[in-house]
């Protein structure tokens, strides 16, 4: 069985989705990858979130887990956490970390365990940029949803 993490902007066009759900299918399909590990710091990541609790119910022996990088936060007035999915994880040793370090250590964490990594990246400066390029120099299968017309060659041949 192979992992599968993601990094992406916090923004992104809702218009990716179709093709996140293809790349999803062809790499459980295809590749054997029923284990999934994605943030939940913006847009990208709430979308591959979507897209996999949907899978879920049409591949019922894949598993994601939402990686957290700081602990949850009671809200204010209520008696539950920020975080109420019960796919959510805490990696051990983060709790020691600073906060303005959670983030990449928690990215850090999510790669050493992938085999594949899927980003969308449009620009290379941010964090999404830093960690797909660091994807590439570890070996790791990487495919950029921003590059619709490169996605053919992937599709099946990951």
């Amino acid at each position: 069985m192979s992992t599968c993490t993601f990094f992406g902007h916090r923004q992104c066009s809702p218009e990716l989705r179709p093709q996140l759900r293809r790349v999803l299918i062809d790499l459980i399909e295809e590749r054997g990858v029923y284990t999934f590990y994605v943030g939940n710091q913006g847009g990208f990541d709430y979308m591959v979130c979507s897209v996999l609790r949907e899978l879920c119910q049409e591949y019922p022996d894949i598993t994601y887990g939402v990686v957290l990088a700081y602990l949850p936060t009671k809200r204010q007035g209520e008696g539950e956490t920020a975080v109420d999915d019960s796919h959510s994880m805490f990696p051990e040793g983060l709790e020691t970390v600073p906060k303005r370090f959670a983030i990449d250590w928690r990215n850090r964490w999510m790669l050493k365990r992938a085999d594949y990594v899927v980003t969308y990246v449009t620009h290379s400066w941010g964090g999404a940029a830093k960690f797909a390029e660091q994807a590439k120099r570890m070996g790791k299968r990487v495919v950029n949803l921003d590059q619709p017309s490169s996605m053919a060659p992937y599709i099946g041949r990951l």
